[in-house]
């Protein structure tokens, strides 16, 4: 029998004490790297996260300019092609940082490897916090991409209000990233993920005043932009840019706010209880 009488501990022996983790505390190691993987994951496929979306945005400004030229008047006070290279890049940030963290969980699962993520000692919150930041940054690097692109080959963009360009590209890509979330924990195969995506993202994002000003809609439609949270994100990202708006910015800035805090709540829970996950 081992007792302590006749086990010799020392700093050079096998056996040492792990400390347990603090109910309070955070694993900043453990969020970093689960962090670094997500956007690792996404730098690897440069081609078809980052050079894709770029690719997409500057064929949509292309074939707009060519076709419509100055045949469109002016929106807003400013040229067409200006009001729409904004409303374009956001809704690519929206996009990118969906399908970033919607195919990240949708993927581990069918693989196998999401084990990786729930076994490692990382809290809901942490986890919730490293897949959604992963999101926000591709999103975030799509924009800063393309944003050069369009200003040198189409129209020069100036800015009126950063504050508005920051946190809407922010909090749209954020709140994107936890919609992600929610559909790849609820998808078990890729006709599910691309159900949320042509059913509910693809209509959202080209009804949200993309290419238009939504005061051209008939009554109905307005109605339904009115609770179209796409179309707060892209008006107040384009609001940065043009310093014009078709709805209140201030009002813009609460919904995607409460937005966001309740998406955060539900994934939380979601990964709490590891719904669909470890199943």
């Amino acid at each position: 029998p081992i007792n302590s009488e006749n086990v010799e501990m020392s700093d050079n022996s096998q056996f040492q004490w792990i400390e347990p983790r603090d109910p309070g505390s955070i694993n900043w190691y453990g969020l970093w790297t689960l962090y670094k993987k997500e956007v690792q994951r996404f730098l690897k496929i440069f081609l078809q996260t980052i050079a894709a979306p770029i690719a997409t945005t500057i064929l949509f400004m292309a074939i707009f300019k060519l076709a419509l030229g100055n045949l469109r008047p002016d929106i807003n006070g400013v040229p067409f092609v200006e009001f729409l290279a904004p409303g374009l890049i956001m809704m690519s940030i929206l996009q990118q940082a969906f399908n970033h963290t919607s195919s990240s969980l949708l993927i581990a699962k069918i693989q196998g490897n999401i084990v990786d993520i729930l076994m490692p000692p990382i809290s809901a919150v942490e986890m919730n916090i490293a897949i959604s930041m992963g999101g926000v940054t591709r999103g975030i690097v799509v924009a800063l991409a393309s944003l050069p692109c369009i200003h040198f080959l189409f129209v020069e963009l100036s800015i009126e209000h950063m504050w508005a360009i920051i946190f809407f590209s922010i909090s749209g890509s954020l709140l994107l990233s936890q919609l992600g979330i929610i559909t790849g924990i609820w998808s078990e195969k890729f006709d599910h993920l691309g159900t949320i995506t042509n059913f509910i993202i693809v209509p959202l994002s080209f009804l949200s005043g993309t290419f238009y000003s939504v005061e051209r809609m008939p009554g109905f439609a307005r109605v339904l932009i009115d609770y179209n949270p796409f179309f707060y994100v892209i008006d107040g990202f384009r609001y940065g840019f043009i310093g014009a708006s078709d709805s209140s910015i201030i009002f813009g800035v609460y919904f995607i706010t409460f937005l966001n805090i309740g998406m955060w709540i539900l994934n939380f829970y979601l990964l709490k209880k590891g719904w669909r996950l470890k199943t």
